[in-house]
């Protein structure tokens, strides 16, 4: 019989009220793995009372104590670091390498947040009277609801918990219902820690009713979401009946610009390497390439033979592949249906073009379409699969214009010798993020944002832990 995991309120690990259960299964397979509750709005009221109740001592805490209890938890993850990315491996899709990296980073961005204990600052403003101070503090808003996605689960734990909590707000987290048992094992591992009851709670289910049930409730200051433009729409609209705060990490079309005096051969390497991490499955993969027609040639010749060179199986069996599953038979279904489409409107398939039936698993083979019309499906919308469709420009100028011609606004890349160039892009291009000659990969010093249908506010960095502080401005008049 399959586990059913139990929620993780006010300190304990609770049985929920109702007897609805989710399935979750491994995407190599189809094999059932576990299942979780689909938490009732009750008991998700329960884990943002907790929280509330817990939230005022929590801040009172100097933010140096709060620290200690976030490296408690990186401790504890950096000693089940094995156990932890077998169970990426398995409920995921993600090879093991990549999980392996996946645990390491989450461990060290929790200990780089709580370096921000000593860092955290106001401003002292001056005043048009005499004898008057302004300060401007930041403080703690309150309850946080982090919503979680299942391509990168357990790092975005902390990329939710580790600011709210050195900035002194507590937690409801949401997993993704697809990828709940390496939140399960974080739980089991904070519940080791000291960490005092109610500041981190978790509730397992579906976003209709679970995630539904945390948006709507009053008590939460901030909804902190990763995952589609639609969700994120329908969180907005939830949000919006309360004033709620919120940020948002959504979709992506990152485009990849490859000049004529660019180095063809590590274009090849860094867009090939941002297109199938993880099975193409991340928001800032390289989704669109715009290529000068003077080496279109060669760059669509060299690419086309990378990508074919890509291997895919199931990395609980092969750890020298290059991707794994998608998450399920609907991101596959996904997948063909726009390839297909792509094709029928002309693109020309030059290496993959369809699913693979290997070991039962839902695998799409690498895939490169030449000719693809910008204005086409498959440019403008996220595929979320190892497909890269190739766009031919004929200078900078219409590249950078076709890139910015986009609902989305997460990330993109450019390749260039031309330091000029390199230069240009950084103005030109109206994205979140830029990366020049290297592949899509942000830092957790950097501010992982988006603009358009991208997302609202941003993570990482300064900036990302000031998103989860609100200002509080005090007139001292001596």
């Amino acid at each position: 019989m399959t586990t059913v995991h139990k929620n993780y309120i006010n300190g304990a690990f609770v049985t929920p009220k109702s007897a609805e259960t989710i399935l979750v299964s491994n995407p190599a397979t189809g094999a059932v793995l576990s299942q979780i509750p689909n938490t009732a709005v009750s008991m998700v009221d329960d884990a943002v009372a907790a929280a509330k109740s817990a939230q005022q001592a929590w801040e009172a805490r100097p933010a140096i104590e709060r620290a200690g209890y976030l490296r408690q938890i990186a401790a504890k993850i950096r000693e089940n670091a094995p156990k932890l990315a077998n169970t990426i491996v398995e409920e995921q899709g993600k090879i093991r390498g990549l999980a392996e990296v996946e645990v390491g980073f989450t461990a060290d961005y929790l200990d780089y947040m709580a370096e921000w204990a000593r860092r955290i600052e106001g401003e002292i403003i001056t005043s048009d009277r005499p004898g008057e101070n302004i300060f401007l503090f930041r403080q703690a808003i309150g309850v946080v609801g982090g919503i979680l996605p299942w391509n990168f689960p357990f790092f975005l734990i902390a990329r939710k918990l580790g600011p709210a909590l050195i900035t002194g707000n507590t937690i409801v987290l949401k997993p993704s219902e697809e990828t709940p048992n390496n939140a399960a094992m974080f739980m089991e591992l904070l519940a080791q820690t000291d960490m005092p009851a109610g500041v981190v709670n978790l509730v397992y289910g579906d976003g209709a009713t679970t995630g539904t049930a945390l948006c709507q409730n009053p008590s939460v200051g901030l909804l902190s979401f990763t995952g589609s433009v639609e969700t994120g729409s329908r969180i907005m609209e939830m949000a919006a009946r309360n004033i709620t705060k919120v940020n948002l990490e959504l979709g992506g079309k990152a485009p990849a610009i490859v000049l004529a005096d660019a180095d063809i051969d590590l274009a090849v390497k860094a867009i090939t390497a941002s297109r199938v991490i993880n099975s193409g499955q991340v928001c800032n993969c390289a989704e669109r390439v715009y290529v000068d027609a003077r080496v279109e040639d060669e760059f669509v010749t060299k690419l086309s033979k990378a990508m074919s060179a890509c291997r895919f199986g199931d990395p609980s069996k092969d750890t020298t592949i290059d991707y794994g599953p998608l998450i399920n038979r609907a991101g596959l279904d996904k997948v063909v249906s726009l390839v297909d489409r792509a094709k029928a409107a002309g693109a020309e398939v030059i290496t993959g073009g369809k699913a693979s039936d290997e070991g039962g698993g839902n695998y799409y083979e690498p895939t490169v379409l030449r000719g693809v019309a910008h204005d086409s499906e498959i440019m403008q919308n996220e595929v979320f699969g190892p497909v890269l469709p190739v766009n031919t420009v004929s200078d900078a100028d219409e590249a950078i214009a076709r890139a910015n011609d986009s609902d989305f606004g997460l990330t993109s890349s450019i390749y260039t010798r031309d330091i000029g160039a390199a230069m240009r892009a950084c103005r030109e291009i109206k994205f979140g993020e830029t990366y020049i000659n290297r592949e899509n990969f942000e830092a957790m010093q950097g501010f992982h944002a988006g603009v358009r249908k991208s997302g609202i506010g941003g993570a990482d960095g300064k900036h990302g832990l000031y998103e989860y502080t609100q200002t509080h401005t005090v007139y001292l008049q001596s």
